[in-house]
């Protein structure tokens, strides 16, 4: 058989002249075996077969890139490995079975022979679409990190076109029309292995979601997941999912099982529809974050539904620095400075203004915290046990969280 029959890739089976005509069934039968996979990605494996038990050789380098190349052919049709592979064994198998009578019938040195060659080809071939195989999957999935990325800044900026995000989107599983949610993830320090945490994050949500309408990624030193949140998300969400912040319990769980990045924080954004709610759901969960940050929250998920208070103390900055200042300032002359008052308010309004309550978070006497208490009363003139005070105080101790004051100062008004 010469080198110039033998370069007809996926066509030299097909138009095997009739003594190579047992060659096309084998083909075929292959093909089945392996579940339908194409025949075409054979191209010249079985005349190399052929050519091998008859005569003893060897592929050559050429004739193992042009098998690369059908390795990388069957990665972009999105055929599995294992089908393929099956496919090349299946048709060995075939072919050492329907050898024509002429190898058959040799002595057996001929034959043991003939089988050593044949399994060198097996052997050269299946190692070589694998390696082709493997590299046009990192290719792939070089590529698809790529899109996917791009398509993640864009859906949480929010300011893209609508018609190209959601022919961006679709190959993603994901229909800009429904209700999303944001999720993002943030390490103690820097982004670990993000590949370790994208693929345990992808696989215990896509297990609890399904794989449609979910996007995991990396953005600003941070982990981003959208996932849907409405009941009927992959068809397998119960209605409570979202709703009691299952998502960001579910992240974190994960999450603390590498063995890097703990401790984790999670901030999950409000569910809102459409391309629009994506971008608001992430810049809650962003100052959900930061919010978490400034007032030392010490729980691993927030949920910025809970924070919503703060963010409207935030929008009317001026407002809330005047009344700090108003307020708390004169909390600045006790001894050991406002901190430990302004510890014992927050505390004392978180407790339902139980003073043994705030003992007890504070880790003080209840004499400490009522002595506290006094000495807010003194220096502001608001007494926080007195119903018509109490709102004003705690209003201005929310707004000084916010604001991480006194740890920072007060922001100048413009």
């Amino acid at each position: 058989m010469t080198d110039s029959k033998r370069r007809g890739g996926g066509r030299r089976t097909a138009r095997a002249g009739p003594e190579d005509a047992w060659l096309v069934d084998v083909a075929e039968g292959a093909s089945r075996d392996a579940g339908g996979v194409p025949v075409d990605l054979l191209g010249d494996y079985l005349p190399l077969l052929a050519d091998a038990a008859m005569h003893g050789r060897r592929a050559k380098r050429g004739e193992l890139d042009a098998i690369a190349l059908l390795g990388r052919r069957a990665a972009e049709q999105g055929i599995s490995a294992g089908r393929v592979v099956q496919l090349y064994l299946s048709a060995a198998r075939r072919l050492w079975q329907d050898l024509p009578m002429v190898v058959r019938s040799r002595d057996r040195e001929a034959v043991r022979a003939a089988a050593t060659a044949v399994l060198q080809v097996v052997d050269d071939a299946v190692a070589t679409l694998a390696e082709g195989y493997a590299v046009a999957r990192r290719d792939l999935v070089r590529r698809e990190e790529t899109l996917r990325r791009e398509l993640i800044d864009d859906l949480l900026r929010g300011d893209s076109d609508l018609g190209t995000l959601v022919e961006r989107a679709e190959p993603f599983g994901l229909d800009l029309a429904r209700v999303h949610q944001v999720a993002l993830a943030a390490p103690s320090r820097r982004l670990p292995d993000t590949d370790a945490a994208i693929s345990a994050l992808e696989a215990v949500i896509f297990d609890r979601l399904g794989d449609r309408d979910v996007l995991v990624a990396t953005k600003d030193g941070l982990l981003v997941v959208l996932a849907p949140a409405d009941a009927g998300a992959a068809g397998r969400v119960p209605p409570a999912l979202h709703a009691s912040n299952e998502l960001g319990r579910l992240m974190h769980g994960e999450l603390s099982r590498l063995p890097r990045g703990r401790p984790w924080r999670v901030a999950v954004g409000r569910a809102h529809p459409g391309l629009y709610g994506i971008a608001r759901s992430y810049e809650e969960a962003r100052e959900a974050l930061t919010m978490a940050g400034r007032l030392h929250a010490g729980a691993p998920v927030i949920n910025a539904h809970d924070l919503l208070i703060y963010r409207v103390l935030l929008r009317d900055q001026p407002a809330i620095v005047d009344l700090v200042q108003a307020i708390l300032t004169p909390l600045m002359q006790a001894r050991g400075g406002a901190g430990p008052l302004l510890d014992t308010l927050d505390a004392y309004f978180a407790t339902g203004a139980v003073a043994t309550e705030s003992a007890k978070r504070l880790h003080v006497s209840v004499r400490t915290v009522t002595y506290r208490l006094e000495r807010v009363k003194t220096l502001t003139g608001y007494d926080p046990a007195d119903a018509a005070h109490r709102f004003t105080l705690q209003a201005a101790v929310l707004g000084a969280k916010v604001l991480n004051w006194p740890q920072e100062p007060l922001p100048i008004p413009a």
